[in-house]
């Protein structure tokens, strides 16, 4: 039995077990991390910073995009377990940062590019080790699941942020308090993420065989071992290099889908949960952002639990349905603010909108955790999620300056582009519910 074959029978054929259940929950606990660590950054700072706000927010982006590219291609190099906490101590140090030193422009600019620059890093290595441990038939949903933890700790920390603001009148109590909530929250979460093990199919890329042996026996409870060794030759062909990937046609297609889908998810996402409140002339006011925020991660993290039964089914046809019904409804958000309606119905307006943005989301991410062999399998998510958050970058510039009713209709047109490309994969593209990664590439 090749290589392959052994990776694929023991570990996506594997029944679920405690082992990982705990992996699940260790990087379901990072995602909350991230999510509430970029959302408190748009959420205060109309606080600390509300004249420099917008210039802030799109450093912030490139610091986001440097981390998913740069920590990405090191994950692949030195394996995700390490990148993991390497992430998380870079964005500590942020968090600690900004409760310090938050009275200019420059110290906020600095701890807040902290912040994003690893939880853009840790992108690539939480995604990667979910797809190489998670068995076949869970994987969809798990991916899924985990990463709409994110959109979790984003409602928690807006909500949090309504809360102190009801409990104290001062704004500075308010914001140490919302920043003391997440440095403990953090040293939480980093002690569970110690006990992370490395995932298997990298060690096996990099020829650590004795290592991936135990971690495979540990998750599958299989005697069956790893043949002795392995020879070059599998090893080589288990493993593709960057260079061998943008040379084959087959993964450029894949990638050119990847890239359009992710940053026009990302776009219109958070160009509607986290800067609609900073556009010229947005009627509801600035003040609204943490409540938009609250709202939009709410309708986000239950978008996933009504995807549970499609997104093992089909990749495609959750994708597809995804952006069809994303772009409805931005069509519905950007025509209902022109009538300047009642926030509480923009708000619901919103909410359903979300919920797609959450499909598309779940459909994508497990897309690029899945499309792409294991030796490059995190290097090409942080390389796709750092060019959508370059193309973020300009998009907060633009915010300046535009009309909020305009801002909005570009979301609309992204959510086209993003239906027309899932419709393109959804034609010509490789089903992946299900199968096994070493039979998708």
């Amino acid at each position: 039995m090749s290589l392959r074959d052994v990776i694929q029978k023991l570990l996506d054929e594997a029944s679920w077990n405690i082992n990982h259940w705990k992996l699940f929950w260790i990087v379901s606990a990072s995602f909350i991390l991230q999510g509430v660590l970029f959302s408190i950054v748009p959420a205060t700072l109309y606080i600390i910073a509300p004249d420099t706000a917008l210039y802030i927010l799109a450093i912030n982006s490139i610091f986001f995009m440097i981390g998913a590219v740069f920590l990405g291609k090191l994950a692949d190099l030195y394996g995700r377990r390490i990148l993991l906490i390497t992430s998380l101590i870079i964005y500590l140090v942020g968090t600690i940062l900004l409760l310090f030193l938050h009275e200019n422009f420059l110290q906020v600019l600095i701890a807040t590019s902290l912040i994003n620059l690893g939880v853009g890093g840790e992108i690539g290595s939480a995604y990667a080790a979910l797809a190489e441990f998670i068995p076949a038939r869970h994987r969809g949903k798990s991916i899924m699941l985990s990463a709409n933890f994110w959109n979790i700790g984003a409602s928690l920390i807006a909500g949090l942020a309504l809360l102190y603001m009801e409990l104290y009148t001062d704004i500075q109590t308010q914001f140490r308090s919302l920043i003391i909530t997440v440095v403990v929250l953090a040293l939480v979460i980093a002690l569970a993420r110690m006990h992370i093990p490395e995932s298997p199919r990298w060690l096996i890329e990099k020829r650590r065989f004795e290592v991936a042996r135990e971690i495979i026996k540990k998750f599958t409870g299989s005697e069956k071992m790893l043949p002795e060794g392995g020879s070059s030759s599998e090893v080589k062909e288990y493993s593709l290099g960057l260079r061998e990937i943008f040379l084959s046609r087959k993964y450029i297609f894949r990638f050119s889908i990847l890239v359009i889908l992710t940053f026009t998810q990302l776009l219109t996402y958070n160009m509607v949960a986290y800067y609609m409140p900073y556009s010229r002339d947005f009627v509801y006011g600035v003040e609204t952002a943490p409540l938009i925020i609250f709202v939009s991660n709410l309708g986000a993290s239950i978008g996933a639990l009504i995807m549970i039964p499609l997104i093992d089914m089909s990749r495609r046809l959750s994708a597809v349905s995804s952006y069809l019904g994303g772009f409805l409804s931005a069509i519905v958000i950007a025509t209902s603010y022109a009538y300047f309606i009642d926030l509480r119905i923009f708000l619901i307006i919103i909410f359903v909108n979300m919920i797609f943005a959450e499909w598309a989301w779940a459909s994508l991410s497990n897309l690029e955790s899945e499309l792409f062999p294991t030796g490059v399998r995190a290097s090409i998510v942080g390389l796709n999620t750092g060019l959508a958050w370059l193309i973020n970058t300009f998009i907060i510039l633009l915010e300046a300056a535009i009309t909020a009713t305009l801002y909005l209709y570009i979301t609309v047109i992204l959510w086209l582009l993003g239906f027309l490309a899932s419709m393109l994969w959804f034609i010509k593209g490789v089903e992946t519910a299900k199968k096994p990664l070493e039979l998708i590439h």
